[in-house]
């Protein structure tokens, strides 16, 4: 498998505007990625408790750092679970498609 696929690692940080008020920003950062399917063990293990893996990403380490969402073919996913296999990779087990934001 290659380092082939752009995915965008999101995460939220908030700004404060000139009234005081914070509002919520989404930061992202672009990344090569590989894409795996979900372990048949991972997705019953994950629906046992109300999720619904459906891709899984794996990143180098150093880029990932602790994001919630990924966008990747005009698609946002939550990150549900993110397991460091080695020092070198991360993987990130995604649900479905975030909606709104959400």
């Amino acid at each position: 498998m290659s380092w082939d696929n752009v995915i965008e690692l999101i995460s939220e940080s908030y700004e404060t505007d000139e009234e005081g008020i914070s509002k919520p920003i989404m930061l992202s950062t672009s990344v090569y990625a590989r894409i795996k399917s979900v372990r048949q063990s991972e997705f019953y293990q994950a629906a046992s408790s109300g999720r619904k893996p459906v891709i899984m990403f794996e990143v180098r380490s150093f880029e990932y750092d602790d994001q919630l969402k990924v966008s990747h073919g005009g698609k946002v996913y939550a990150i549900i679970r993110a397991y460091r296999k080695n020092h070198e990779i991360t993987e990130l087990t995604c649900e479905g498609e975030v909606i709104n934001g959400g």
